[in-house]
């Protein structure tokens, strides 16, 4: 392998890690002239494979949310009240942030349920991040009276089962599961921008959102995608 060659796999290895790396601790100095002929190589290169840009920024912003959990893991596995369904001393946690306008969501409720009844050593801890209306953080608001009253798995399943969120069906997911809205959280602003500050640390853009090990993951996601990165995390 020529020199030139070698130098222009070291910018683009850079783009994919430690492979770059061990390559740039190989490759002598460069000057200018050197230096523009690799970047033209490099260019060519990714202009040929433009499916490289979407991989490496895609890469680039796991490892980001890789750090992002490290650092605030307490808090995004912490739940709120009785925010949480399974297993208490799970060996495995995993966190959906949501928003009970989100159709994505409402679709990921049985998903969630089979896999709660499959794993019987997992604890799923549900996160409120009202984004997409105004009525999400009306919502949120209720969801957490729940989760500090000891209901909220009972109104969560309502208040999604009641069709479009509104005034009105949150009054009725409300009275369905016994939860008293008068009775709110003097925490309720803090714990819902914590939240959104913390959704913002991780880099999360919408919802679903899971966090799983040190994955994060969007969408609406099958049951065997899950349960695959709950399986990474158990043996990580």
């Amino acid at each position: 392998m020529n020199r030139l060659m070698v130098l222009a796999l070291v910018a683009i290895g850079l783009l994919f890690g430690a492979g770059g790396m061990w390559l740039a601790d190989r490759a002598a100095p460069v000057g200018a002239a050197d230096e523009a002929r690799i970047g033209r190589v490099v260019r060519e290169y990714v202009l040929a494979h433009p499916e490289l840009i979407p991989e490496a920024i895609e890469r680039l912003q796991q490892r980001d949310a890789t750090r992002a959990i490290a650092a605030n893991r307490g808090a995004i596995e912490a739940p709120y009240g009785n925010a949480w369904i399974g297993n208490p001393n799970a060996d495995v946690t995993l966190v959906e942030f949501y928003d009970y306008n989100c159709g994505f969501c409402r679709a990921s409720l049985p998903t969630i349920e089979k896999l709660v009844a499959a794993d019987k050593n997992l604890r799923v801890v549900f996160k409120e991040l009202p984004v997409l209306a105004d009525t999400s953080r009306t919502a949120a608001r209720a969801s957490l009276a729940a989760a500090s009253q000891g209901r909220f798995k009972g109104f969560h399943d309502a208040l999604y089962a009641a069709g479009p969120v509104s005034d009105a069906t949150i009054a009725q997911a409300a009275r369905a599961s016994g939860v008293d809205l008068s009775k709110a959280p003097a925490d309720t602003e803090e714990a819902l921008n914590s939240n959104l500050e913390l959704a913002q640390k991780l880099g999360i853009s919408g919802t679903p959102a899971w966090v799983v090990g040190d994955q994060l993951l969007s969408g609406a996601l099958p049951l065997d995608r899950l349960q695959d990165a709950i399986a990474k995390a158990r043996a990580s």
